[in-house]
């Protein structure tokens, strides 16, 4: 297998893990957080999203160039 795709593969199953012990751990605050959320505009969540997504790719970029 490509090694990008193993990489990948481990990314998305890491993330997995990471939400799920949130749900399995914190299953009261999560029911809030989704709740909050749910209020929210959403032009105010896709910029969330937005700069989730830019320092995801900018922590990926600094932990490859390490």
């Amino acid at each position: 297998m490509d090694e990008g795709l193993r990489e990948l593969g481990l990314a998305l199953a890491l993330v997995l893990v990471i939400e799920g012990l949130l749900y399995a751990l914190l299953p009261n605050l999560m029911r809030k957080v989704m709740a909050f959320q749910s209020t929210q505009a959403p032009g105010l969540l896709r910029w969330t999203g937005v700069a989730s997504v830019a320092a995801g790719v900018g922590f990926v970029w600094v932990v490859r160039n390490m």
